[in-house]
């Protein structure tokens, strides 16, 4: 019961990004929804895990389209939340460790907004080349805990499928630079992503606020020196940049390559070699480091940072850290269900299969304004599951005793210093959720809120409590 009331001193704080206290309580019952549910069945699914009535399914639906949960403030309430209950953040020269990526989630649905044809780039074969699906950019924060690093889901954004405008010129680069802005982090911070963000728009929105980009530099990359210093006879304007490098070509020189124990996470006795260059990349208008890296079993890779202050070492132990939103995303798509959403839009024009973006500069502002409704629904269940998987993340980082204590089923191996899986943390939970309700329903908002719409002839769920 006690992990319920670490939940709830942290969920309560979310209160002011919603106009009506009611407003606020749903979004909190579709939160522990999340949370307790052993299948990914949408908004049904919440109504079983809770013992709610079956009358209340239209309430949980009318919530994520409520215009009374304010999205951008709960994102920015829930990012300076999540940095002020993870107590151990991952520092690097006093900034803290963004990592950004792209997920794409299949929807047949041809009634939702934002649906359109997708490329996969994958070199597993359980994926299909192209999918019908929407298009997503997240950002993470990255956390200590125990002996190991979480990422802790910020904001995730549906960012392709949808033209209000044909002057609309922004590319999934303007994008997701626009995301980080709308996190409104007041403490600097690295950036690190892969190659498809080594580009000039994201390293210019980057460095216009004080921070700086982590990335794999492409292979087909170019840079160039410094320009010799300057005849003061000749004519004409002084040279910008000196000669131009291929950096791929850089790898024959291997005499300047140095030899080093793998900063990687998770790597023991593998020795790397590398070599650090700092040149001219056209795209930033500015000097970048870049780290020419050659790994045993893993081959050759280039790897840039706009700080050039950072060691070689601290450039490869932070892009090596870059998986850790991969494993946040595979945890959110298999056992949280983030993108589980399938809300329909009844007057939506259907799509026809491999559809491309949707244009609504034609369309009447009636049928805009529902579209736009409808990927704010989206966009709500998205950031309440974040959350409620960021919730499970914060017990298995701080609350980890107690996880354990109150899991009450069992694992084969449990390995010390590693912190409990969102799955072991969402059982311990849904263990304990009965008790609470029961023990404070006289006492907590939100155990009151779900007893009084329990439906009574569904209570035997609740039967195995004392």
């Amino acid at each position: 019961m006690q992990l319920w009331i670490h939940w709830w001193n942290v969920v309560v704080l979310l209160r002011p990004a919603c106009a009506r206290a009611r407003t606020f309580m749903w979004f909190v019952t579709c939160i522990a929804g999340f949370t307790t549910r052993t299948e990914l069945l949408g908004v049904s699914s919440m109504i079983r895990s809770l013992g709610l009535h079956a009358r209340y399914y239209d309430n949980l639906l009318n919530n994520f389209h409520s215009q009374g949960i304010k999205l951008d403030k709960m994102t920015r309430l829930w990012v300076k939340l999540a940095m002020k209950i993870f107590l151990n953040p991952v520092l690097v020269n006093g900034r803290i460790v963004l990592v950004g990526d792209g997920i794409k989630i299949p929807k047949q649905g041809k009634k939702m907004p934002g649906v359109k044809r997708l490329h996969q780039e994958s070199d597993s074969n359980t994926k299909p080349e192209y999918i019908m699906g929407h298009s997503l950019q997240s950002v993470s924060l990255l956390v200590h805990a125990v002996s190991s690093i979480l990422a802790i889901p910020l904001a995730s954004r549906i960012h392709e499928g949808i033209v209000t405008t044909n002057r609309d010129k922004r590319t999934l680069l303007d994008k997701m630079i626009l995301l980080l802005e709308i996190l409104n982090i007041d403490m600097p911070y690295y950036f690190v992503a892969d190659a498809y963000y080594a580009n000039g728009k994201t390293v210019k929105g980057l460095l216009k606020k004080g921070n700086h980009l982590i990335a794999r530099a492409k292979s087909n990359s170019v840079a160039y020196e410094k320009p010799g210093k300057r005849d003061p006879r000749s004519l004409g304007r002084p040279k910008t940049y000196g000669k131009k490098v291929k950096l791929k070509s850089l790898f024959n020189k291997q005499g300047k390559f140095e030899d080093m124990e793998s900063p990687v996470y998770g790597e023991k006795g593998v020795t790397l070699t590398f070599r650090v260059c700092d040149l001219l990349w056209k795209p930033a208008g500015t000097i970048v480091r870049f780290v020419l890296v050659n790994h045993p079993t893993r081959g050759k890779c280039i790897l840039m940072s706009t700080d050039i202050s950072l060691s070689a070492e601290q450039i490869i132990y932070l892009y090596g850290l870059r998986f850790k939103i991969e494993h946040t995303f595979k945890q959110s798509v298999r056992i949280v269900g983030v993108f589980s959403y399938h809300f329909w839009m009844k007057d939506m024009k259907p799509l026809r299969r491999n559809n491309g973006n949707q244009y609504l500069h034609k369309e009447p502002k009636c049928y805009r304004e529902a579209v736009h409704r409808k990927l704010h629904a989206y966009h709500v269940f998205i950031l309440a599951d974040s959350i409620a998987q960021g919730l499970l993340q914060y017990l298995a980082a701080v609350h980890t005793k107690q996880v354990w204590s109150s899991f009450g089923s069992w694992l084969r191996t449990i390995r010390p210093g590693v912190p409990p899986s969102e799955f072991v943390v969402a059982t311990a939970l849904r263990q304990r959720f009965p008790e609470f309700l029961l023990v404070n329903s006289e006492s907590n908002n939100l155990a009151k809120f779900i007893t009084e719409r329990q439906d009574a002839d569904r209570m035997d769920i609740f039967s195995n409590v004392a």
